[in-house]
């Protein structure tokens, strides 16, 4: 019994003291407002773009400076969507982008008569993302940050003539219990009768329907009050201009705080004394009761009897007011999500009722409850798939109510590999060499986009170009810029093609995309088939196992591929592991290359046979057809005819002597090395000593065979400038592209093998 009571008095320390949320008066409320007016003056739309910018984080716009760029953000969605949650949903750059600028839209103040209706195909997370951000939503609500405030009358018995009452029977407290489903009308039925202490007095009316105090000001004397409570400052601008706030001027009170108000001040004759009883408590989020949220099935049948009440409330009220009747103690179901979130999850079976019902909710913002009156300002959500679109279609009058939002499947192929990492444990990626894994992603992506691109072709006609980066209908760039990166192998003048305009109708095309191809269950599906087939322990996954799992797989599966496209990946893959492979392999000697250009721009304006001293590096050169050859051999490749070195020579000093000499070096005073004749020389000459770098050791098979003993004992009995360059190559690839010590001797064996350097033609 000891241990139960140190348990339970941990627990007591623990979960501390509840939150107090007791009732403000409207004066006090006032004081909130006038400090922080941005906060207290939310409805739910403006709510919801507050928690949006809340748990997402932009992370980066890797082309900020660029003029054309578009603003296409990198958003973090994990503390949205992933963190907390039992079932986690991914985001890709397209959707996060989507759902940021509707929540700005949101806000703007493009919010009422409508219901917004995410729609994908099955297997895209649809319930997942709606459960998620209902979650989150309501969390948000809850706190210090996103709380609003909501209305409750605090009737004064002993202002308003009456008596304290002795407390009901156990008989009709457990009638009222069952007449009322929220724990907010149980209290307004029992506090009454607290006789601990001055709640005696009161009898407490909560606003079923959720509404801002500042409501309850008549709707002709708000613009005067704000103009007094408020001195003339950026919010205040904002609150008399910007739509986001017309909601404070237009909106009405709920039927039954509206009617209180006017029984209070017929009553008391004045307005003070009425919001002496105008209370304020924070809005409270209850998904499973109701509160705040309300979220519906297909399967969930509709209630009987949709008018609330409370009988014995009503009663007290009546007795307040001599029974005039003036104030009705009902509301709807509505009313419990009424600046709050209504959402049906899928439009089919009595979800397509619950939809049609809301037609004359969006069109009029009301919703009448037996003879009276109640407002419904909800962010109304559903989720449909594409083919249940039929159950609106014949209702003309309701399309221009709804506003579809695409959650297709994934497109970005990194929150693709996300995706495998969470399911699968981020160990997965061990298993694979560099590249593989994102390229899964990309051919489980290729499903989802449409084969032919407008945009892309308009922007590169010519797709035949880019052959060895990229496919035939330009899904691999398509991708590439799904994901916010433009590939450096991009020509200049496609670069600058690349317009801000051509870039958005490009990410625009992503919206009739990802609704067919291989679903997010069956990549899962098909990852775990691939994984179990080839992971082993001895070895990574690479490129040829993927090609062989993919080109040997079930006939569907194979059809949804588009054609030729495994092996443009592959050819992509090869070149780029190539260049990986020849930079690491690569030794630069700056000081010799730096040398051989300035010698190269001195002597193109001597003759051949002369012998002259450079006046750039002090060396004495002698002219010939060698010496110039073996220096254009380096900037042009050794593939070059005599008629481009020498029409290539023939250019380059008609701009040394124009522009280099006269204006960089004479006018301006620039060194040599700094002039953009020399720059443009020095990466030429870069470019081509890498390209070459591999052919010294394709026909040594001693440099294969010390690859594959690296780091063993073997590996001491070969040449030490073999095991020099084989330690350099197998360092620079862990360094600089990120391979572990058994990839990087896995991907040099790789590019041997298939002789990738003789094959490769960049141009």
């Amino acid at each position: 019994m000891k241990d139960i009571h140190k348990t339970m008095q941990l627990l007591d320390r623990s979960m501390g003291k509840p939150e107090q949320l007791a009732p403000i008066p409207f004066e006090e409320f006032v004081k909130v407002l006038s400090a922080e007016p941005s906060t207290v003056l939310r409805n739910v739309f403006q709510i919801f773009h507050d928690m949006i910018k809340n748990y997402i984080d932009e992370v980066i716009d890797e082309y900020p400076d660029d003029p054309e760029s578009i603003g296409f953000i990198k958003y973090d969605c994990s503390r949205l969507f992933v963190q907390g949650s039992d079932r986690p949903f991914f985001a890709d750059r397209l959707f996060a982008n989507r759902l940021v600028k509707q929540a700005d839209a949101l806000k703007r103040g493009a919010q009422q008569n409508k219901i917004y209706i995410f729609e994908g195909p099955p297997g895209c997370g649809k319930s997942t993302f709606l459960n998620n951000l209902l979650m989150r939503f309501g969390e948000y609500a809850n706190t210090r940050e996103g709380s609003r405030f909501e209305t409750v009358w605090r009737l004064d018995r002993r202002v308003l003539g009456g008596s304290p009452e002795k407390g009901p029977s156990p008989l009709l407290m457990r009638l009222c219990q069952l007449l009322e489903e929220s724990p907010k009308n149980q209290k307004a039925c029992f506090q009454e009768h607290d006789t601990t202490d001055s709640t005696d007095y009161y009898i407490e009316v909560p606003c079923p329907s959720h509404d801002n105090p500042i409501l309850m000001i008549p709707k002709n004397l708000r613009r005067e009050f704000f103009d007094t409570l408020f001195e003339y400052d950026r919010f205040k601008e904002e609150l008399f201009a910007e739509k986001e706030y017309e909601w404070v001027f237009r909106e009405d009170p709920c039927t039954i705080c509206g009617a209180l108000y006017e029984a209070l001040l017929n009553k008391l004759k004045s307005p003070t004394k009425v919001y002496k009883m105008l209370y304020a408590q924070p809005y409270r989020f209850n998904r499973r009761l109701g509160e705040g949220i309300s979220v519906f099935n297909p399967g969930d049948k509709p209630i009987k009897q949709n008018v609330l009440r409370n009988e014995i409330l009503q009663n007290r009220i009546n007795n307040l007011f001599n029974d005039s009747n003036h104030v009705k103690y009902i509301f709807s179901t509505y009313a419990k999500t009424n600046n709050g979130v209504y959402a049906l999850m899928d439009i089919k079976s009595h979800n397509t009722e619950r939809l049609i019902e809301l037609h004359n909710i969006i069109s009029e913002g009301l919703h009448k409850v037996e003879d009276i009156e109640e407002n419904v300002n909800s962010l109304l959500i559903a989720l449909m798939n594409p083919e249940d679109k039929k159950n609106v279609q014949d209702f003309q009058s309701f399309s221009d109510r709804i506003e579809y939002i695409n959650i297709p499947y994934i497109l970005d192929l990194n929150t693709e590999v996300e995706i495998y990492r969470n399911i699968f444990g981020r160990q997965i990626e061990e298993g694979f060499l560099p590249r593989v894994l994102h390229n899964f992603a990309r051919v489980i992506i290729s499903s989802r986009l449409n084969i032919r691109s407008e945009a892309m072709l308009e922007w590169i006609p010519n797709p035949e170009k880019y052959r060895i980066y990229c496919d035939e209908n330009l899904q691999l760039l398509k991708m590439e810029l799904y994901t916010g990166y433009i590939p450096s192998w991009l020509s200049e003048e496609d670069r600058k093609e690349l317009t801000a305009k051509r870039r958005r109708r490009i990410i625009g095309e992503s919206e009739k995309e990802g609704d067919h191809g291989i679903s997010g269950r069956d990549s899962i599906r098909i990852f775990n088939d691939f994984h179990s087939r080839y992971a082993k322990e001895d070895r990574l996954i690479n490129m040829s196992n993927l090609c062989d799992f993919f080109n040997k797989s079930e006939k569907k599966l194979v059809q949804s591929i588009p054609r030729g496209f495994i092996g443009s990946l592959l050819c992509m893959y090869n070149y780029t592991i190539l260049q990986e492979v020849k930079e690491s392999l690569f030794y630069y000697n700056e000081e010799q290359t730096s040398k051989d250009i300035q010698n190269y721009l001195f002597a193109i304006n001597f003759e051949i046979g002369s012998v002259e001293t450079c006046t750039f590096t002090g060396d004495k050169l002698e002219i010939t057809e060698d010496f110039m050859k073996g220096i254009e051999d380096r900037l042009l490749g050794l593939n070059a005819d005599e008629k481009k070195r020498l029409s290539f020579r023939e250019v380059t000093q008609k701009g040394y002597t124009s522009k280099t000499l006269t204006k960089d070096i004479m006018l301006d005073r620039k060194p040599i090395t700094e002039t953009e004749l020399y720059q443009t020389l020095h990466k030429q000459y870069e470019y081509n000593l890498k390209e070459k770098v591999l052919d010294p050791f394709l026909e040594n098979e001693n440099f294969r065979r010390a690859i594959k003993d690296y780091d063993s004992e073997d590996f001491k009995t070969y040449d030490k400038r073999i095991r020099n360059d084989v330690t350099f190559l197998i360092d620079n690839l862990c360094k600089k592209h990120g391979y572990a010590e058994k990839g990087a001797k896995e991907v040099c064996i790789y590019v041997v093998d298939n002789e990738l350097a003789k094959s490769a033609n960049p141009s």
